[in-house]
């Protein structure tokens, strides 16, 4: 009798697991020193003299994530820096996690 369930092979998971420790070497240690300039839409809303139009207070400050985060940041961790960083890991875990099951869920098995 044989199993006939694929095996996940130790080289892809090294190199699942070397991806993902270089994308959060980027986020934790290059992430802090990310430029200081308005983003895209802010630079595109300061350009056509439209900023002051924005809601002061917009939904997205309601919803629970922005208990914790602001901006690039974790509220409640004071240096810049290292929160800027751990900000950073936290969504690079999460667009991770967000993957992986996306990943999982659309994968055919055979029955």
């Amino acid at each position: 009798m044989t199993d006939k369930t694929p095996q996940k092979s130790k080289p892809n998971s090294i190199l699942i697991l070397t991806g993902i420790a270089v994308f959060l070497a980027i986020a934790a240690f290059i992430s802090p020193f990310a430029s200081q300039d308005p983003d895209g839409l802010e630079r595109v809303a300061q350009d056509l003299k439209f900023e002051n139009k924005a809601l002061k207070e917009p939904i997205t400050k309601q919803i629970p994530p922005a208990q914790i985060f602001d901006e690039y940041s974790f509220k409640a961790v004071e240096n810049p820096k290292v929160s800027t960083a751990l900000a950073g890991i936290a969504g690079t875990l999460l667009v991770f996690g967000l993957s992986w099951g996306l990943g999982e869920l659309t994968i055919r098995r055979k029955p």
